[in-house]
């Protein structure tokens, strides 16, 4: 059986839940990793005062997915109004600020430049703490936002466009990755496999809808599993699968069910994701798991994981939609409990394209 460190500070945890408003901590937070412009101000990791997103989808649509030379040139014409918008909405200046978050890997590198840029800046001319944040701490952080009972450790499933990973959240900020993709992020696959029968971008969301019109028995794509890694994931050869199912139909000039299509493949990414995530929880003997991620707002993913953990007698937490996708919010929770730990960065923070989960710089 797989042994897992559980280890967390009793004492901090009962210090945090007797925290008085004169004890109160404030950060604003900059997401800017990809194609969403981000800011929020969050209260004690926990409490959500804004959250604002500048998204850039109708412009990476019309090329069929992100450019990064735009998406960066975007995030600087963003940043300042966002932030300005994230104050204003949580009705607050800069003067009650404790500290500001930021995500500075992994991620588009100019994407990333741009909010960690903006981040020292304003650290600087207001002479309050940097936090440097990993984005997928961010997305397993946007668990506690809603869900405030929620508490290490756990197991937490990552699934987003550029990252699957399945985590042992030991304590705040202490994590163990234990699966990982080798290939394919599960968004990746989504995207690719939506363009294929000509969804177009983003694919994750289209998929999910037309999935509904289909029956997932309809076809028997692979579940990939790989041979001394049980909990490493691998969709390349789900999608050159569905990829070589549409090429035979039309060299054969069969017609093939969209909808059938994106239902049986759909099927076969929640198998997999399930099942893995499954053999963590009976390993580790943990009652407790958790979804994040861009395709943790996925109603078939969502669907299945709420099914076998009733079943199951686990403990299951999910972000609501807007938390799923990328966003401040997640930075800003991620960043509270850094900094309540005194974990700081100075200004010669760069950013860090990729980034591994639990790797300090």
């Amino acid at each position: 059986m797989m042994q897992a460190d559980g280890r967390y500070c009793i004492g901090r945890l009962q210090k945090m839940k007797k925290m008085n408003k004169s004890d109160s901590k404030i950060i604003l937070a900059i997401e800017s990793s990809c194609d969403e412009t981000a800011a929020s101000v969050v209260r004690n990791g926990r409490e959500v005062l804004s959250n604002v997103i500048s998204t850039q989808i109708e412009i990476h649509t019309l090329y069929g997915g992100v450019v990064p030379e735009i998406a960066s040139r975007k995030h600087i014409e963003n940043i300042n109004p966002v932030i300005r918008q994230a104050l204003k909405d949580a009705d607050i200046t800069f003067d009650d600020i404790d500290a500001i978050g930021v995500t500075y890997g992994p991620g588009l590198v100019g994407a990333l430049l741009v909010g960690v840029a903006e981040a020292k800046a304003l650290a600087f001319a207001l002479d309050r703490p940097l936090v440097g944040v990993h984005h997928i701490e961010g997305h397993i952080s946007a668990n506690y936002i809603e869900n405030k009972e929620l508490e290490p450790p756990f197991v937490c499933l990552v699934v987003s466009g550029g990252h699957t990973h399945l985590v042992l959240v030991n304590d705040y900020g202490e994590y163990d990755v234990i699966g990982r993709t080798r290939d394919d992020a599960a968004g990746e696959a989504f995207d690719k496999v939506a363009r294929a029968i000509g969804l177009g971008y983003p694919g994750g969301p289209k998929i999910d809808k037309l999935a509904k019109e289909g029956n997932p028995e309809a076809i028997e794509f692979p579940r990939a599993a790989i041979a001394g890694a049980e909990y490493d994931f691998s969709f390349s050869g789900l999608k050159s699968s569905v990829l070589n199912y549409i090429n035979s139909c039309e060299m054969k000039g069969i017609q093939y069910n969209r909808a059938d299509i994106a239902a049986s493949f759909q099927k076969a990414v929640v198998d997999v994701l399930v099942s893995h995530s499954m053999k963590a929880l009976k390993n580790t003997g943990w009652n407790k798991f958790a979804i994040a991620g861009g395709v943790a707002s996925n109603s078939a993913v969502r669907k299945a994981f709420t099914d076998i953990c009733k079943k199951e007698k686990i403990d299951f937490y999910y972000p609501s939609p807007v938390y799923c996708t990328d966003n401040a919010a997640m930075i800003g929770a991620a960043a509270y409990y850094e900094f309540i730990k005194g974990i700081t960065h100075g200004y010669d923070l760069n950013a860090v394209p990729n980034l591994k989960l639990g790797e300090r710089i």
